[in-house]
């Protein structure tokens, strides 16, 4: 197998891994209604609109990281310098607000989806890193690499996948695989 082929297949492979997370999480919103996606029925404050409002926003994060490093993260503010603001903008990533829409907030994610497949395909290396931007949860001074990135959205995705999968059987017994 050839360099190049062995490129192709491993983004293939991150593609359909992409796609098939994506598929579970989008799974678990069909066919509710606003206030079922809003509605957080478990002991989390969780609620399937808000973990996917979540996902694209931070998926879009990590793209941004990857084209313009650190500084394009949470709106170029280092954590250390969150205030009440930032946090609050935080914590409603996780709800549907009244004024959002499930339609919307899917809208969004297909399209930050269409972004991530399109640089997925086209950057020359996906060796190719930034240092991370300084966070408590971040190793002081370690970078990380596209590929990184990419398994790193994949793993979020499923994550929350999960989670989503947990409130819609409380809603009303669905589940995704089973």
């Amino acid at each position: 197998m050839s360099s190049t082929e062995t490129i192709i297949d491993e983004r293939a492979d991150l593609l359909e891994i992409l796609r098939t997370r994506r598929r579970f999480l989008i799974y678990t919103a069909n066919g509710l209604t606003h206030e079922q996606a809003a509605a957080a029925p478990t002991v989390s404050a969780l609620c399937i609109g808000g973990l996917i409002k979540h996902v694209a926003k931070t998926e879009a994060g990590w793209l941004d990281f990857i084209e313009q490093g650190p500084s394009a993260m949470d709106g170029g503010k280092p954590f250390s310098e969150w205030g009440e603001a930032e946090f609050t903008a935080r914590a409603n990533e996780f709800k549907l607000l009244p004024e959002e829409s499930l339609d919307g907030v899917l809208a969004a994610y297909a399209a930050v989806a269409i972004r991530t497949e399109a640089l997925l395909t086209s950057l020359p290396d996906l060796g190719v890193s930034q240092p991370l931007p300084t966070a408590p949860w971040f190793k002081p001074g370690a970078r990380q690499s596209a590929r990184q990135v990419f398994l790193h959205i994949a793993c979020e995705t499923a994550q929350h996948a999960g989670h989503a999968d947990i409130i819609r059987e409380a809603i009303d017994g669905q589940k995704t695989m089973g």
